[in-house]
């Protein structure tokens, strides 16, 4: 799965991400074939997650964000067994290895504001191993390019990526996709 969903998004760089009901109601109609969810509670997370398979689309859930998850590993059970997620976005490397232990799709997501978020960046991504990297704020060419150059794991580029020459400049400089919750930059 893992291999499939790379390519996926190597085919389709932008990545639609959606923080409420209008965004997914918006995403299921758009081209958009892997979605990021950004919300959700324990109750409505196995539906939003249903709607986005029957659309033909690929979930990946942000776990850190959904309400009633704790911050212990079962929250990635629950949304591999529960909520039958494709895959998952996490801050927490435990949760991406026990992502990988179930079989999810796993990204780190990593806030890049100073060179000492920077600096953790690899060793965290060493030791989790995530299928993917996404940093925030994916406006930085010159971190991306360091980050690509440095680290074997595909970069995704999220947060403020808001036109044509954000995707363009992120790509340019080695992410493998970028992430956004504008309808404007899906429809790139």
């Amino acid at each position: 799965m893992t291999r499939n969903i790379l390519h996926t998004m190597e085919q389709n760089p932008v990545i639609a991400a959606v923080k409420n009901q209008e965004g997914l109601t918006r995403v299921l109609a758009a081209e958009s074939p892997v979605v990021f969810l950004l919300y959700g509670d324990l109750c409505s997370l196995p539906g939003l997650v249903e709607q986005l398979h029957q659309a033909g689309k690929l979930a990946i859930v942000h776990t850190d964000l959904i309400t009633g998850l704790s911050a212990k590993e079962v929250a990635v059970d629950y949304t591999a067994t529960v909520a039958r997620a494709d895959g998952i976005i996490s801050t927490r490397p435990s949760f991406i290895r026990r992502g990988k232990e179930m079989g999810l799709f796993t990204i780190l997501r990593f806030f890049v504001f100073d060179s000492l978020s920077l600096s953790n960046v690899r060793p965290a991504a060493a030791a989790a191993q995530p299928d993917m990297i996404e940093i925030l704020p994916g406006i930085m060419p010159k971190v991306i390019a360091s980050l690509a150059a440095s680290t074997r794991i595909p970069l995704i580029c999220g947060g403020l990526i808001m036109d044509k020459s954000d995707v363009m400049e992120a790509l340019s400089a080695g992410a493998l996709a970028v992430s956004s919750t504008s309808e404007a930059v899906w429809r790139l």
